[in-house]
């Protein structure tokens, strides 16, 4: 689809090149700070983590555990576990116990380190950061521009993934701050870690609730990287600004 039919598509008018000295005027306050979302916008991890509960299977299964059915049906389960564990229902250590124990594990939580080691270590292998996402930040690091990244999860795991990105800013976990997007309370500690106004502050992200309309919820600009067909509700604020690749955001700030 062309750009225009993207942007009807998403209830937008195409939009002219920001030029110079146009090019701050999509936000209400001058832009001194960004937020970044990690998976899918920075990079993409390969479905890491249920390949790592994958074969965390394999060794239940090795050490007297059952398989509840065949590796597409029990990835299936996978998913739908981790997506409630992303959504705050249970911590990553009580998805892997529940995961182990349903499986016939003797001692499921002797299965949270293994699980743990697993995803750290695919980290290199899997994650595979965006083409341009270095160069975005080290040129926002030479602007003065502070960067910090607020991303759902456990923490050794975003982490690793900010390491890979060679990603020198605060890296705040839902698991580590006690909140998770789209909870006003996520924003609030990333404009504490970025130590400015929530109004000066934009967020980068892919997803149109929990990244975009959160962020501007919580009172900052909205960056919708619509790099993935998705579809943005009608009923959500309009962003910010719309960008498809990352160093778009050089033009725009």
């Amino acid at each position: 689809m062309d750009t225009a039919g993207r942007f009807r598509a998403h209830r937008y008018r195409p939009q002219p090149e920001i030029s110079t000295s146009s090019k701050l005027s999509v936000f209400p306050k001058p832009v001194t700070a960004l937020g970044f979302d990690i998976d899918h916008t920075l990079g993409i991890d390969n479905k890491l983590e249920r390949v790592a509960f994958l074969r965390l299977l394999d060794a239940i299964c090795a050490e007297g555990g059952t398989c509840l059915g065949t590796l597409a049906q029990e990835s299936t389960r996978i998913d739908g576990l981790l997506e409630r564990q992303r959504s705050g229902s249970f911590s990553i250590d009580q998805a892997v116990e529940r995961f182990a124990a349903e499986r016939g594990a003797q001692m499921p939580s002797a299965y949270v380190d293994r699980y743990k080691q697993i995803a750290l270590e695919s980290v290199p292998e899997f994650f595979v950061p965006a083409p341009d996402a270095r160069l975005v930040l080290g040129e926002l690091q030479r602007r003065g521009i502070a960067c910090a990244i607020l991303s759902n999860g456990w923490s050794p795991l975003q982490q690793a993934k900010a390491r890979r990105l060679d990603f020198a800013g605060p890296v705040l976990v839902s698991d580590a701050i006690g909140a998770q997007k789209p909870q006003p309370q996520a924003f609030a500690a990333l404009a504490s870690a970025l130590k400015t106004d929530p109004g000066n502050i934009a967020y980068v992200g892919d997803n149109p609730r929990g990244d975009i309309a959160a962020a501007m919820s919580a009172g900052m600009g909205g960056i919708w990287l619509d790099a993935e067909d998705v579809l943005y509700a009608p009923e959500l604020p309009e962003p910010s600004a719309v960008i498809h690749r990352l160093a778009e955001l050089l033009t725009l700030l």
